[in-house]
């Protein structure tokens, strides 16, 4: 494991609202907010861009609404205004290497990518086949559930680290779509990942405190398998409350776009026999830092050809979405 220098975390200025360039209409108390009147593309003006950077970091899961001018090339592009972006996924390149089409629903909760150690900052989401029932997408804060925790039980947590893999056992989740083709399945875990993250990681540009967890965990850090899956279970049921949790019915034109670093989500596979494809663009994060100032650790496999390591840019004007989202920090004392 190796020291990391203090990661830089911004003091929210009050006399700073970019957020105001944009109509936002907050959704839940811990995240969610839905932004109207913007036009999604390449040719966003700076300020627009770092407005939209500061909302999600805010809010964690953002829906756009009415951008059904946006095809893939587009989507594409305007998401490399946010950052950098990764390739499709780090070893499923057989359906480009841009851009990654999903099929069904992950039903299963879930950080993207994180069994690599550079975990992609933001997600941008675009449904192209929505089933004429279900198929919502969740998500959920690990930031508002960190801070919920017990102080004894976020002591442990803070000294945890998981190892993470996409050589899991697919028996254990219920998946509708890709992860139940075998197929799919194979080209997954062709390469073989390993990456041992801490539970507990600081966002880089919040200072917010945030559970690393979801189904690629594997295995806590000097703990029996059994033992790995009490505490899973338990520090998931926090991140799963709820009260904890957004929902999105989708709609066509619909754009979401979240935090990954702050956020879980699952695909709700209750559309049956009906067809559901959306397309996902990611972009780099940094190598997450936990509270005790140590990094993500690779274990095994590559993941430099997948993505570069970002460093993390100040947001202006950032405020938290709650209270709670900030008390776990906070009352730590931050970095």
């Amino acid at each position: 494991m190796t020291a990391l220098a203090e990661s830089p975390v911004v003091t929210p200025d009050s006399h700073s609202r970019p957020a105001d360039l944009l109509t936002v209409t907050k959704l839940g108390e811990h995240l969610g907010a839905r932004v109207d009147g913007v036009r999604l593309s390449a040719d966003l003006d700076a300020d627009t861009v770092e407005a939209i950077r500061t909302v999600i970091a805010t809010h964690k899961a953002v829906i756009f609404t009415g951008q059904q001018h946006l095809d893939d090339l587009a989507q594409y592009a305007f998401a490399a205004l946010l950052g950098t972006p990764t390739k499709a996924h780090p070893t499923v390149l057989s359906r480009g290497e841009d851009l990654l089409p999903l099929e069904g629903a992950a039903n299963s909760w879930h950080t993207d990518v994180t069994f690599v150690d550079r975990i992609p900052k933001i997600s941008v989401l675009r449904p192209t086949v929505r089933p004429s029932y279900g198929g919502a997408t969740m998500w959920a804060s690990t930031v508002a559930a960190y801070a919920a925790l017990p102080l004894p039980l976020r002591a442990l947590a803070d000294q945890l680290r998981a190892v993470h893999s996409n050589d899991y056992d697919y028996a254990e989740h219920l998946t509708v779509g890709d992860s139940s083709d075998a197929a799919y399945r194979a080209e997954f875990s062709k390469t073989v990942f390993r990456t041992e993250h801490p539970v507990v990681r600081v966002h880089p540009e919040t200072g917010e405190r945030a559970l690393t967890l979801g189904h690629f965990v594997q295995s806590f850090s000097g703990f029996k398998t059994s033992e790995t899956a009490d505490l899973l279970r338990l520090l998931q049921a926090r991140i799963e409350r709820p009260d904890n949790t957004f929902r999105w019915n989708w709609n066509d034109g619909d754009v979401a776009i979240w935090d990954n670093r702050s956020t879980q989500h699952y695909g709700v596979a209750d559309f049956g026999n009906q067809f559901r494809r959306v397309n996902r663009v990611t972009l780099a994060g940094d190598v997450p830092v936990g509270v005790n100032r140590l990094r993500s650790t690779s274990l095994e496999g590559d993941a430099s050809g997948y993505s570069i390591v970002e460093t993390p840019r100040s947001l202006v004007g950032w405020e938290p979405a709650s209270e709670a989202s900030v008390t776990g920090f906070l009352a730590g004392g931050g970095l």
